[in-house]
């Protein structure tokens, strides 16, 4: 019998990538919630319309699911982490909470979070989940959305000491690729330089900040493969993960290689007025592939190509017809 899954936030980056994934895997009835965006249009994915920081509609959503992954989050780029900082933690604490008493009140068997690697001080040298230490000052701007994702995480780690369920927490990189925001006022830094080289019309791009900061950087088809060795293999009650490609590259060497495989001939000038977030961190990821048999596939120059292909095909070629 097939198994009932419910992605939360199918509708945005990393629910999109698993809700068409999962929809063409043999063994799963697949439902997505949506809220503000609209719902997805495929036969195979059942769309719940949800507030998910409404107790009743969260109940509803999760009725009857056997595995509930939660990929919906209030998410936005450098400028607002820099200027609204308070846009990460309400919202994500209130939704959070409300999902796992429901999880553990219907007894949903499994359940799958997308924390992230905020929560991490910078260094360098690979970062292993034990390496958090909640002793050390975060990043500033971090502040606020790190220790939200911590103690989610360990409300994760409390549900399933008191109940059946089995957690699943992700500590994952800077995802990229099909579906992400590419919009410049919302965009991370991979999918706004892509925008930018892309759609270049003058022959340079502007990079916000120094570009010194680095990133670990993992294509998102990676990410979805990893959840599905989490749900086929974790044997513990909670699981927390690293999970990345495990090497750094700095944003003004991103711009360049984005640059140099889009063919076009792009001056990269740098806005020292813009925010400019100086970490700088890379993730080991040996526990996801000890426990799990997890390793990433996709390098980052053929994840580029990957993802610029995409945004030729879905972005470029739809703003010419509508021209």
């Amino acid at each position: 019998m097939r198994k009932k899954l419910l992605i939360c936030g199918a509708t945005g980056f990393i629910g999109r990538n698993l809700a068409e994934h999962f929809a063409q895997a043999e063994g799963f009835e697949v439902y997505g919630t949506y809220f503000k965006s609209p719902p997805l249009e495929n036969n195979k994915i059942k769309m719940i319309y949800a507030d998910l920081t409404n107790r009743n509609d969260v109940e509803r959503a999760i009725e009857g699911m056997d595995v509930l992954i939660q990929a919906a989050a209030t998410t936005s780029g450098a400028k607002d982490i820099v200027s609204k900082p308070y846009y990460h933690v309400t919202d994500n604490a209130v939704m959070n909470s409300l999902i796992f008493r429901a999880a553990f009140e219907r007894k949903v068997p499994r359940v799958i979070f997308f924390s992230c690697t905020v929560m991490y001080q910078s260094g360098e040298v690979a970062m292993r989940e034990c390496d958090f230490d909640a002793n050390a000052e975060m990043y500033p701007n971090y502040f606020g959305v790190g220790w939200t994702k911590v103690y989610i995480e360990k409300m994760c780690e409390f549900y399933s000491r008191i109940g059946p369920t089995q957690y699943t927490a992700i500590r994952h990189s800077n995802i990229y690729g099909p579906w992400d925001k590419y919009d410049l006022e919302k965009s991370h830094v991979f999918g706004a330089t892509m925008t930018k080289v892309l759609t270049a019309k003058d022959g340079r791009i502007v990079v916000w900040g120094t570009g010194e900061e680095e990133r670990d950087l993992l294509y998102v088809s990676d990410l979805v493969h990893f959840v599905e060795l989490a749900i086929e293999r974790q044997k513990t009650k909670f699981g927390l993960y690293n999970v990345g490609l495990g090497r750094a590259i700095s944003v003004a060497e991103l711009v360049k290689k984005i640059v140099v495989i889009s063919g076009k001939c792009i001056a990269i000038e740098y806005d020292l007025s813009k925010p400019s977030l100086k970490t700088g961190l890379f993730l080991d990821t040996a526990k996801a592939a000890d426990e799990l048999g997890w390793a990433p596939k996709v390098g980052l120059d053929e994840g580029i190509r990957k993802t610029m292909d995409w945004y030729n095909t879905h972005i470029l070629s739809t703003r010419r017809l509508l021209n």
